[in-house]
Parts: structure tokens; sequence; C-alpha cells
């Protein structure tokens, strides 16, 4: 071969890989991936976006990734997109995990397997609210007295519905004898106050602006967030024992004077198992270094903690997160690791 074919190869093959290299890097500027949160009224959207902008902030210039928040039905509509591949990442109620990764309730003998956890975020503080006419005693069984009346469950695909319909189920309250209204947190709030419903349940981490606003429209002598005691408790956590106590203290809501007596469960959020490992692992560090911006997003989230990251998650942790737990001195249970 003359020294001018040979040339002609190389800069043909020099071509070539740069056209290859150049389609590398302009996949690598492309790294964009969203995080399912639920309706604008609750917490998991503006922590949602929360998550999305200082992760953005961080990872767009030097790593070539970028994050956006949207809205959704909630827990429910997040799986399916997860498992569609129309998402990437989403916040999801523990119990809603729980049932998807064990294959109950909805997913009975349909388990998703290809879920992974990245980390508890916050605790979703269960919020029934109700006119004071219907709160008799103020406890939760007060919701009987909603037998006939219209009440706003949650979305029709919403981890709120899954969690009131079993938070009830378990009490032995017919939600069938109610109108049951499916809607979301702002429409609830809205409907509450101009006296299309009679009741709410708006299951997320305090102060809700759902709530926020009925307590400031209405006036906390008009309203009444519904309290849990310890045999309600009880009783629910033989379905499912993912709740525990929870006070919501007087001065959370405007005009609330008293403390709320009510249950918790854990939110956290999760990711498929083809996401890449760096990916997860940039995200969630990025998340538990920048802790303080987070908490001016939403006073949800000042309940995270790195100390807390893998309590009470319901699936395995995703390998990407399980490294940056695992730098920060965290002891992984076996149950958490992925095969």
């Amino acid at each position: 071969m003359s020294k001018i074919s040979l040339l002609k190869k190389l800069l043909v093959t020099s071509a070539i890989t740069a056209s290859m290299l150049t389609s590398v890097q302009a996949a690598k500027k492309e790294q964009k991936y969203v995080i399912a949160t639920a309706s604008t009224g609750g917490t998991y959207y503006p922590v949602g976006v929360g998550i999305a902008t200082i992760a953005s902030l961080k990872l767009a210039k030097k790593e070539k990734m970028t994050f956006s928040a949207i809205t959704s039905a909630g827990s429910g509509e997040n799986v399916d997109m997860l498992e569609k591949g129309e998402v990437d990442f989403a916040i999801l109620q523990g119990l809603f995990g729980s049932m998807a990764w064990q294959g109950k309730a909805k997913y009975e003998g349909k388990p998703k397997k290809n879920l992974r956890s990245v980390s508890m975020l916050w605790q979703n503080v269960e919020q029934f609210t109700v006119k004071s006419d219907v709160a008799k005693t103020g406890n939760i069984m007060d919701l009987k007295n909603l037998y006939g009346e219209r009440f706003s469950i949650g979305g029709r695909s919403s981890g709120s519905r899954v969690s009131a319909e079993t938070i009830l189920s378990a009490l032995s309250i017919d939600f069938s004898k109610m109108n049951v209204q499916y809607l979301g947190y702002t429409p609830s709030s809205t409907a509450l106050q101009d006296g299309k419903v009679k009741g709410m349940n708006t299951p997320s981490g305090p102060p809700t602006s759902a709530v926020t606003n009925v307590f400031a429209s209405m006036g906390a002598k008009n309203i009444k967030v519904l309290d849990f005691n310890a045999d309600n408790l009880k009783t629910i956590q033989k379905s499912y024992p993912v709740w525990t106590p929870f006070t919501i203290k007087a001065g959370t809501y405007p005009g609330q004077t008293t403390d709320i007596k009510t249950i918790a469960q854990p939110n956290l959020l999760v990711v498929t198992k083809d996401t890449p490992d760096r990916t997860v692992y940039l995200l969630t560090k990025t998340v538990y270094e920048n802790l303080p911006f987070l908490n001016t997003v939403h006073k949800a989230t000042k309940a995270m903690s790195i100390q807390k990251a893998i309590a009470g998650l319901p699936m395995p942790l995703h390998p990407g997160a399980a490294k940056y737990y695992k730098e920060q001195g965290i002891k992984i249970p076996a149950r958490l690791m992925a095969n």
C-alpha cells in the first residue's frame, strides 16, 4: 500500500472516529432526566422541582445532565410511567411502593421488580380535613358521618386514593357509601371552600398548601383535620405496617391553636434499575450535599437527613445510591442490596 493510500485510509478512519466521538459527546449533552411528582397542591411537586433544580444547577455544566419535574396524578400514574419509560425518577408513597414491589392490591400477581429505591425523603402525613359539622368527635371515625355526602378521596390513579382506601377499609369505614369525588389537592381545596364537598384527603408533608388555603379561607373554627388514636393506628397496622404516629404542631396552619394527632408513612424517591449507576450516584450525592437549599423549597424536607435516608424503604436500593451511602458510612441491610 502506498503512503498516499495509507494516508487516505488514516484520514477516513480519523473522520469516522471523530464523527463517532461527536455523536457520543452530543448524546452526553442530551442526558435529560424526568422526575414524576403529583399535583401542584401537595408536597411532591415543589420538592420534585427543588430536586430537579439543584441537580441541574450542579450537574449540567460538568456532567451534561439536566433534570426536570412534571406533575402527575400521583403514585399510581408514576409507577405506570416508570414502567413505560416515560419518566426516569418518581416520588412514591411508601404504601404504594410496597404494593408495587410485592405485587399486592392493584398489582396482584404483577410485581414491579424493575423499581429501585434512591432515598426516603420525608413522611407523608395523613390529613383528612372535613367541615366542623362532620367532626362530631374530631376522630377519624367521624368520616362515617360523610355517608351520602361528597368526599374528595384523591385522584383516580393517585397514591392518596390508595392510602385512604387502605386506611378506611382497615377501620371498617365504608367509603362506597360516600359520594366519592376523585380530585387532586388544589381542586379538592377549592371544592371544600366552595361547599361542593364536605371533606378531603390530602396526605403530604405539612404545611400542605391545599390545607393552608382552606384554613385561611374558611377559618379554623369551620374545619377540622381529624385525629387518629392508638387503637386506630393498631388496627391500620394489621393491614400494612408502614404508618407511625405523627403530630402536626399547633400553628402549622392559620388559626390552628392545638396539635393534630395523626399518622404518617414514608415517601421515597424511586428509579428504574436500568438508569445508569453514575446518574443515580450523582443525583443522590447532590441531594444530600444541598439539603439547605431543599429546606428553602418546602419545610417538609427539613425532616430529611443522611441518617434517615434508607429508613422504611420497601424495595432494594439502586447500586448508584447504595455506593453513595456506603461512602457516607451508612450500613445497608442485605434486604436493600439489589441482586
